[in-house]
Parts: structure tokens; C-alpha cells; sequence
């Protein structure tokens, strides 16, 4: 449990600062840069997750024992949830922004949770109190409080629709393969993130970018006058990558439905950032602070297990 706590935290940390470098130079300076940046900085955030986690399995000596993961079929499967979760989950979040707006947009991703516990109990038999589910249930009720505007801006709802199901599903599946190819003891937590990551910036860098005509663009952002940019990308992924290795940690010891519901309380960690970071306290309302309060409090009561707590503390 402490290290989904820690996921969700890092997490949020990192969207804050991804969301800095969103809006600086040369994200901003025109359509076509605003339409590309959340492809690019992904791509860009992954490839530098990438290299550190490379640095850390080095010096952990784990760079052989990466590659035999690779070779197995758990480790397959880590790439296929990779793809499902990285170039899909994150592109069908995209659309839904660009689509149906921000707010709908921060509801599909967090209710991957919810469809990944059930994909949980479905094909990994894990088990979750009545209770559980009621604290899942109203911590995303408090997601939603959180990115909740009433100013909906759909532009196509069935583009945006197809976005919300790619999201969700996308990254519910994700846990769950990961869950059941983390139980490989050839594929421990920093392996598979190794893979992840990787796996997720060559798919960008090889198909998506392509696609959408982005090289060009990206190759740009190494230009002089640029280093700003990248170091905020790069402190972004470095927490992420964090983020990353406790979520990872979390799923193979407290199982999939548990470590999404810790992870999700990035969405209150964000605005704790943003007031530190940003200077932001207009985002300090009563709305934002009960919101906060809630989505801690039940993804952490979601993943707990009273009654083997107490059984514990009475042994």
C-alpha cells in the first residue's frame, strides 16, 4: 500500500510538471504545434523514462536479466500491455480532450479503475470487499468532482465516445496483464517498467509520430534555446518513472484492483502540487478540498483490507 501511495503521489507531481512544459514555448506557438504537443511530449516522456530506467537496471546490474524477461512469454506480454496501455490508453485520451473537452476527458481516465477491478475479479480472481467497491466507487466520484466544468465542448461525440472506451479499457487492461505477467519471477517490477517504456516510446517514435507528419516538429525541440523544455520533459518522466516502479510494485504485491485505486489519488496529489509549485491557491475552494479529502482517504480505504489489518493487530 505504501508503494501505490507513493505512485499516486509521484504521479501527480509529474502531471504537474508535464503540464508546465505543455505550456511553454514551442508547444504554444501554433495550431499545428498545440495539436502535436501531447503526442510529442509523450513520445518524449517515455523515451527519457526509458533511458533512466536503463540507468538504473545498469547499475543494479539488471540489463541481461532485462533482456531474459523479454525472451519470455511474460514478458511478451508486457509489451502487448505496453501498446495497449501506452500508444492506445494515453492516444485515446487525446481524442477525448480534443473531442469532448478536458473535464470528460479527466472522467475516462479515471474510471479505467473501476472496468480494471472487474477485469481483476473476472480473469485473475482477485476479490474485493463490498466495501472496497463502495470507497472505489467514491473516489472516483471525487475524480469527477475535481475535473468537473460544466462548459462541455463536444465537437464529435462518437470520435470522442471511441477516445473515452480506447482510455479506459486501454489502461484497465493494461494493469491486469501486468498483474498476471508480474507473478513470472523472471519479470520483476524494474524489468517490466524497462520494457513498458521502451516498448511505448518506439511505438510512438516508429508509428504515431509518422503518422500525424510529427519528426519534423520533434527534431525541432533539440534546437538551441530549447533546454528548458526538455529538462522540464525530462524531470517530468524522472518522477514518472518513479511513479512507475512503485505502481508496478504495488500491483505485484497488493494485486491490480487495489494498486489502480491508490493510484488514482494522483488526481488530489495535482492540486497539492499545483499550490506548491505554481503558486496556485485559486484552486483552493471548498469543492476542490472535500474532493481531495475524498479520493485520498476511499483509494485508500478501497485498497485496505480491514479485516486482515485487524486480524494482524489482534495476532
Amino acid at each position: 500500500m505504501t508503494a501505490g501511495i507513493i505512485a499516486g503521489l509521484t504521479w501527480g507531481l509529474e502531471t504537474v510538471i508535464l503540464g508546465i512544459a505543455l505550456a511553454m514555448s514551442p508547444f504554444t506557438t501554433s495550431e499545428q504545434a498545440i495539436f502535436l504537443a501531447p503526442f510529442v511530449s509523450t513520445f518524449l516522456h517515455d523515451a527519457f523514462s526509458a533511458i533512466f530506467s536503463l540507468i538504473y537496471n545498469a547499475i543494479h546490474g539488471n540489463t541481461k536479466k532485462v533482456w531474459k524477461a523479454l525472451k519470455t512469454r511474460s514478458g511478451k506480454f508486457v509489451v502487448i500491455a505496453a501498446i495497449i496501455g501506452g500508444p492506445i490508453g494515453m492516444t485515446g485520451y487525446v481524442m477525448t480532450i480534443n473531442y469532448m473537452g478536458a473535464s470528460i476527458g479527466a472522467i475516462a481516465s479515471a474510471i479505467f479503475p473501476a472496468i480494471g477491478a472487474v477485469l481483476a475479479y473476472i480473469f485473475l480472481k482477485e476479490r474485493m470487499k463490498w466495501y472496497q467497491w463502495l470507497f472505489l466507487v467514491a473516489a472516483l466520484i471525487g475524480v469527477y468532482g475535481l475535473s468537473y466544468s460544466p462548459e462541455l465542448s463536444i465537437t464529435n461525440f462518437w470520435l470522442g465516445l471511441a477516445g473515452t472506451l480506447m482510455c479506459a479499457f486501454g489502461w484497465g487492461i493494461e494493469a491486469v496483464i501486468l498483474a498476471k505477467s508480474l507473478t513470472d519471477p523472471d519479470v520483476k517490477d524494474e524489468y517490466a517498467l524497462q520494457i513498458r517504456q521502451t516498448t511505448s516510446a518506439l511505438t510512438y517514435g516508429i508509428i504515431i509520430l509518422p503518422i500525424l507528419k510529427g519528426w519534423p516538429f520533434t527534431v525541432s525541440l533539440f534546437s538551441s534555446g530549447n533546454e528548458k523544455l526538455l529538462l522540464t520533459i525530462a524531470a517530468a518522466a524522472l518522477f514518472a518513472t518513479i511513479s512507475y516502479l512503485s505502481y508496478y510494485k504495488a500491483i505485484s504485491q497488493i494485486g491490480a484492483s487495489k494498486a489502480m485505486a491508490l493510484n488514482v489519488t494522483y488526481t488530489a496529489w495535482a492540486i497539492f502540487f499545483t499550490v506548491i509549485l505554481l503558486k496556485d491557491t485559486s484552486v483552493l475552494n471548498p469543492t476542490t478540498i472535500l474532493c481531495s479529502v475524498v479520493v485520498l482517504v476511499c483509494g485508500i480505504f478501497a485498497a485496505a483490507d480491514f479485516k486482515e489489518i485487524f486480524s494482524k493487530k489482534s495476532s
